[in-house]
């Protein structure tokens, strides 16, 4: 039997009445521009990897550097820069961040290497991180009636997972007509209309009592985040145990450091105590897993639907328009279901979706077709739309607006780390199991045999380069090998779904129903 939601999900302090009126929701299409454009930039290299694997012939593990780059740095730097916000002014750090993100899409476009590309992605993750806090920051400020936030925070949290779900399509049309690099261009128009129209429309706001910038946390939440992703690709690459624990020992030394610094201090950068608060701490996980479901099915299917299926990008963008549009759909339905329903009901029943969706993929892994990744993609949409609107939402709510831009940022760490963990553990998972059952044909130098080892794309061009009875032997133990592998990632994903489902029903119940 389900149980009603008696209260809301925002635990609004300001009034009720003060409505906004055409001005705000103007300014939130306008603060909508930095959303979907990180969110595009962090899955739209799904469908550009095979072509920069093609022109780079990098190996798999800078293939995953160069995704993993990008919100790796966002990961490390969102609590830093959502209080820098909280400090010197949210509309000011958007401002600048719009203007390096602009400048280093074009580096990134035009980039002549694989190490080139991963230091604009870099860049790219610094002024990123500057946007993404600012967004939800201010539209806490700006939306002071619980209900209308509400609203407002659906559509954000819509607009972040359209975007994941948006870039491979984005990069497919581009692909279909422009070099690689054009994906990274598409910013750039963009952010000059953001730039041109945020002074006009986003108000000013900021902390009036800021505490001081604490350099020595920002460098501690960085060197939590760095060695813990490099733990999980050395694993997966078969490194050293010593130097896998070694990477593992640092990363935790420095969560713990961070952790004792952030309690030590009357004005925190994080206020580590709200991890404390059940169903915040559940939201947080929940917005990190459905995250991590989303960018993880995304980097095996785009490399299927292309390399193994031979769609071109755009088609194989198009695959996933429905997944897309459910996406939205499912962000903006929960609103009206979440006044009905608690979160501990919705937010479970959307993580079975996903769980869904993979377990779907896995089943099916061997040989699928297009119409079954599309299947499973619209089981992964709902679920990961629904799941995210709900948890920025209590997310949101914990803190007074003035503390908007501390809270934004755990909330799009959570996403960032999601999107890191997604590429790496899934990717890794990935990669060493498609290394393991991959059988190369005789007669192969040994560049040959390293290249076609290294990635899919890498074995499409070993065997474009060999007579037709090798080459035709090598694409088919490439994709069986590249196969397997997505069978394992997907009852992995499946497996976390599910626990995950678990984890928000305990955490997100109320107290009085225990």
């Amino acid at each position: 039997m389900t149980q009603k939601n008696t209260a809301p999900i925002l635990n609004i302090q300001a009034p009720s009445h003060t409505r906004a009126g055409r001005r705000e929701w103007i300014a939130l299409a306008a603060l909508m521009l930095p959303v979907l454009l990180v969110a595009v930039d962090n899955t739209v290299l799904s469908f550009a990897m095979p072509e920069i694997s093609l022109a780079f012939n990098t190996s798999g593990t800078t293939l995953l550097w160069i995704i993993d780059s990008y919100p790796l740095v966002l990961a490390g730097l969102l609590v830093a820069m959502g209080s820098f916000g909280d400090r010197y002014g949210r509309r000011r750090l958007l401002m600048i961040g719009a203007t390096g993100f602009a400048a280093f899409s074009v580096v990134a476009a035009f980039a002549q290497s694989a190490e080139m590309l991963v230091a604009a992605r870099v860049g790219l993750g610094v002024f990123g991180a500057m946007l993404m806090p600012s967004t939800l920051s201010l539209i806490r400020n700006i939306f002071l009636d619980r209900h209308q936030r509400r609203l407002a925070v659906a559509i954000w949290a819509a607009g972040f997972s359209a975007g994941a779900a948006l870039g491979p399509l984005l990069g497919g049309v581009l692909l279909e007509h422009f070099w690689w690099g054009s994906v990274f261009l598409l910013a750039v128009p963009v952010l000059l209309v953001l730039l041109a129209v945020t002074p006009m429309l986003v108000p000013e706001s900021s902390d009036p009592n800021p505490g001081r910038v604490d350099y020595v946390s920002i460098i501690l939440s960085v060197g939590t985040m760095l060695p813990i992703v490099f733990a999980i690709k050395a694993f997966a690459k078969g490194e050293p145990a010593a130097l896998v624990a070694a990477a593992v020992v640092v990363g935790l030394a420095a969560g713990a450091a961070f952790v004792r610094r952030q309690l030590g201090r009357s004005n925190p950068m994080l206020d580590v105590r709200l991890f404390a608060v059940r169903p915040f701490t559940g939201a947080v996980l929940v917005n990190l897993l459905a995250i991590f479901s989303l960018v993880g099915f995304l980097y095996f299917v785009s490399q299927h639907l292309q390399l193994v299926l031979r769609h071109s990008p755009l088609e194989a963008g198009v695959v996933l328009v429905p997944g897309l549009l459910v996406t939205i759909a499912a962000g903006l339905a929960v609103v009206r279901i979440s006044r009905r329903f608690a979160p501990h009901v919705v937010v479970p029943a959307a993580l079975l979706l996903s769980a869904a969706a993979y377990a779907f993929v896995a089943v099916t892994a061997q040989g699928a077709s297009a119409g079954s990744l599309l299947a499973a993609f619209v089981l992964l949409g709902a679920g990961v739309g629904a799941s995210e609107t709900v948890s920025n939402d209590l997310i949101l709510s914990s803190v007074p607006a003035q503390k908007a831009g501390a809270a934004s940022a755990i909330s799009e760490t959570a996403y960032e780390v999601g999107s890191v963990f997604g590429t790496a553990l899934l990717g890794s998972i990935l990669l060493a199991s498609y290394q393991e059952h991959l059988a190369l044909p005789a007669g192969l130098g040994s560049e040959q045999r390293t290249t076609a080892a290294e990635t899919l794309g890498g074995a499409v061009n070993v065997a474009a380069e060999l007579p037709a009875p090798a080459g035709t032997a090598l694409l088919e133990s490439a994709f069986s090998a590249f196969d397997s592998g997505v069978l394992i990632t997907s009852g992995i994903g499946s497996v976390l779904m599910l626990a995950a489902a678990t984890l928000a029903y305990w955490s997100l119940r109320p107290a009085s129903s225990k």
